[in-house]
């Protein structure tokens, strides 16, 4: 086993001191490897050392500046920092070399959620949601995306494929119920509401939800 592949295992086992030792012998030895620098700011972007974890995927991105995946890394830092606008740029970067994954399109689409930019962040979760399209993260925030547009019946689909993936996802049960009221059809909210409060007691907005549709019906 590489020191590159040993390093990822023990990081695996959150044993992250041995993890740097062995990824900072690698860099030693392949001070022009970007591969080396990368592995290391993935590391410290999992211990939160945000600032860090820049400076070395700035190293690789200095070695070979075509390395999509240092690109991903800083886009990612940024993220965490809530710096979206930076997050945005750089995944942007990534795809424009070749990272064709669903992990990057997510992010960046999740980039222009967190911007309130709904409409904009549409086509990157489609992509990711036809890369895979049995993670029910993935699905679900393209669903939110389409509400939060307005596209409701679009939506109202794509939460139905949440439910087929996992049928006691709250949120979801919690958006069809929205979807509902907006078609004057409190019937069906309050049963969602209801199912959704069955799955997840403490789901304060399923609960006032089901108050509003209750009170309509009354």
């Amino acid at each position: 086993m590489s020191k590159i592949a040993e390093a990822v295992e023990l990081m695996k086992e959150s044993k992250y001191e041995e993890a740097a030792n062995l990824f900072n012998e690698y860099i030693e030895e392949n001070p022009n490897d970007p591969v080396g620098f990368i592995n290391f700011g993935n590391l410290l972007l999992h211990i939160g050392e945000h600032e860090s974890a820049i400076n070395f995927f700035q190293k690789a991105l200095s070695l070979d500046d075509t390395t999509a995946t240092a690109y991903y890394g800083i886009g990612n830092a940024y993220f965490e920092m809530e710096d979206f606008p930076k997050a945005q740029q750089n995944f942007l970067e990534a795809i424009k070399l070749g990272l064709e994954e669903a992990d990057v399109y997510f992010m960046l689409g999740m980039s222009h959620q967190n911007q309130q930019q709904f409409k904009l962040a549409l086509p990157y979760l489609l992509r990711a949601k036809e890369i895979t399209p049995q993670d029910e993260e993935v699905v679900f925030q393209y669903g939110l995306a389409l509400a939060q547009s307005e596209l409701l019946s679009d939506a109202k689909k794509v939460f139905e494929t949440v439910l087929e993936l996992n049928e006691s996802h709250s949120d979801a049960l919690y958006n069809l119920g929205v979807i509902s009221l907006f078609e004057e059809d409190v019937t069906s909210a309050v049963a969602y509401f209801d199912e959704a409060l069955k799955y997840n007691p403490n789901h304060v907005l399923a609960a006032n939800g089901k108050r509003v549709a209750e009170e309509a019906i009354n």
